[in-house]
């Protein structure tokens, strides 16, 4: 393989490895999704001319892969599963392997050439796990709640009881600490000011669309609505006019507001 040739890394990521594909060169490698596997693919990538790493966001799962990639100061765009299955289909790709997703994403990124995502902060990144976290504690009390209305035994109420208290606590831990990461971050800290001022929108929900949408300030205001998937959508061919309606965007955002 020529290493003068520029690449396009397209990158699976599961719990426990990273499945990487090179185009245009068809090079392929899987390493651990851990830091020493992270450590041996940048250690690959830097003998090469790997011009943009294309991976799909898993939640979780990609995380630390990310911080590794910002700290390495590489580019790279992450891009939503759905637009990367679209992609996928489009191109008569219907089969769906680790291998195959990762040569699809290779391939995604040299001909759509996604735009890079901006790294985040360390805080802003902490911030975002301390958020995902809260989602999962509030459906925990959804369940809770559900499951006690329908309780009869008296151990099994006092133990939900006691489960629910334990979450309540748990919340109200993690929202402190989201406080504390906002607080101690200027920019961050001065649009919590802001946010809340908006009626209907608590503190909470605040944070959540901070941690969710780190662009808010820096784009247009069209260009936050399409980013939460709450501009309409034009429905239009030849004469004819069909309704418009909210689509795509991120839907932990539109959740929130």
């Amino acid at each position: 393989m020529s290493e003068s040739l520029a690449q396009v890394a397209g990158i699976d990521i599961s719990k426990d490895h990273l499945d990487v594909h090179l185009h245009p060169s068809g090079a392929t490698r899987q390493v651990t999704n851990d830091k020493a596997g992270h450590k041996a693919l940048l250690r690959w990538f830097s003998r090469l001319r790997v011009e943009r790493i294309v991976f799909e966001a898993t939640g979780p799962y990609h995380r630390l892969f990310e911080r590794a990639l910002t700290a390495a100061g590489l580019t790279f765009a992450k891009i939503n599963p759905r637009q990367a299955r679209r992609f996928a289909e489009a191109t008569g790709r219907l089969a769906k392997t680790d291998r195959v997703d990762a040569a699809m994403l290779a391939r995604l990124g040299a001909l759509l050439q996604p735009e890079a995502s901006v790294p985040k902060s360390d805080v802003l990144d902490e911030l975002t796990e301390l958020v995902a976290a809260r989602r999962a504690l509030v459906k925990d009390r959804t369940a809770c709640l559900n499951r006690a209305k329908v309780l009869r035994i008296q151990l099994l109420k006092s133990q939900t009881s006691q489960r629910l208290r334990q979450i309540e606590a748990q919340i109200a831990a993690v929202d402190r600490l989201c406080l504390e990461l906002v607080t101690s971050d200027q920019t961050l800290a001065e649009r919590l000011v802001i946010l809340p001022s908006i009626a209907g929108l608590g503190e909470a929900r605040a944070v959540a669309i901070l941690a969710d949408m780190p662009e808010l300030g820096e784009i247009e205001p069209k260009q936050a609505a399409s980013l939460a998937g709450l501009a309409p959508m034009a429905r239009e061919s030849g004469q004819w006019r069909g309704k418009s309606f909210i689509r795509g965007g991120r839907a932990h955002v539109r959740q929130a507001l």
